[in-house]
């Protein structure tokens, strides 16, 4: 039997760790699959030198020998050319970051087959590991989805979940999504056609829409309850912090947890300083701990560390800025 010719195209560490698993599975004797080649994002400025700095997935790509394709867009007729010289059987997208149109869709003889990290129709959309964070679910997953031509609206190839614990974070739970997602990839390139005939319609009606966190929403509003200022830092972790402002300038909250106290102070108020952190007041009158930061110009830090060398630091009565619209933006 002749085995698939598989192409990836992804960009993030989330898409690296699934063409991983598919650059060993295909080593394996059961294996019914090979890949042919590798799309993803040209390379980025990064760092503070501001050097072009491959993707992770074009750098997992490089040590496996893979040929790699990095067009800017694949809405031209040279892209469809090009994915079609290929001559590959299936298109396997993972957090690639650019739309695929329907030309390049129609283009694999079994279509285009997506990962995504939610139990679809539940949270569609750029950012469905923050979302079921933010909305305080106590499970989600990872889809196998055909793509069409809708936004996460394709028929459902195979759905693997997982508990999201009370602790946790974006890294650990997308840590979880990937030792699934993987799985579950592997399971259908090596019996993609049957895994097709037997695919589930999403139920639109079901659906919910994870929109992208953007700065503004990582802001802070410290008269809300603490349990839902430690959802956004959780949720916020590595890329697009949770902060608060302090004296104009922007502090950003890395680790927090709720306490079982309470406080009668001014919302944004710190009220307490102890080894583990400072706490703060919010709405209700609940409290936020505050285990580490990154202050402006600096790296992160944990609370204690940073009054060892500034012992005034967050000290009790510190008031943080009220935030406007603005000041997020």
């Amino acid at each position: 039997m002749n085995k698939l010719r598989v192409c990836f195209a992804g960009t993030p560490e989330f898409a690296a760790a699934h063409l991983n698993a598919l650059i060993a599975a295909q080593a394996e004797d059961a294996s019914r699959f090979e890949l042919v080649a590798v799309y993803t994002q040209p390379d980025r400025p990064a760092g503070r030198g501001k050097k072009l700095s491959p993707s992770p997935v074009k750098r997992t790509a490089m040590e496996a020998g893979l040929r790699i394709l990095q067009p800017s867009t694949l809405r031209s007729d040279e892209a469809v050319a090009e994915l079609n010289a290929l001559a590959c059987d299936v298109l396997i997208v993972v957090a690639y970051g650019l739309i695929l149109p329907q030309s390049i869709l129609d283009t694999p003889r079994l279509g285009c087959v997506n990962v995504h990290a939610s139990l679809l129709p539940r949270w569609r959309g750029a950012a469905p590991i923050e979302r079921a964070l933010l909305a305080g679910d106590d499970s989600t997953g990872v889809t196998i989805m055909q793509m069409d031509a809708g936004l996460d609206t394709g028929a459902m190839l195979e759905k693997a979940a997982v508990v999201i614990d009370g602790r946790e974070t974006r890294v650990s739970l997308e840590a979880k999504l990937v030792t699934v997602g993987t799985k579950s990839l592997v399971a259908v390139m090596n019996n993609l056609e049957a895994f097709q005939d037997s695919a589930q319609v999403q139920d639109d009606a079901l659906s919910t829409y994870a929109n992208k966190i953007d700065k503004a929403e990582s802001l802070i509003d410290w008269t809300l309850p603490a349990a839902k200022i430690d959802l956004l830092v959780r949720a916020s972790i590595g890329r697009a912090p949770a902060f608060a402002l302090l004296n104009g300038e922007r502090v950003r909250i890395l680790e927090s947890s709720v306490p079982n106290t309470r406080a009668s102070a001014e919302v944004g108020t710190v009220t307490e300083v102890d080894k583990s952190g400072f706490s703060v007041c919010c709405g209700d009158g609940s409290v936020l701990q505050v285990s580490r930061v990154q202050m402006p110009g600096k790296g992160e830090v944990s609370v204690s560390q940073l009054r060892n060398g500034k012992p005034d630091a967050f000290a009790v009565n510190t008031c943080f800025d009220k935030p406007t619209t603005a000041e997020g933006s």
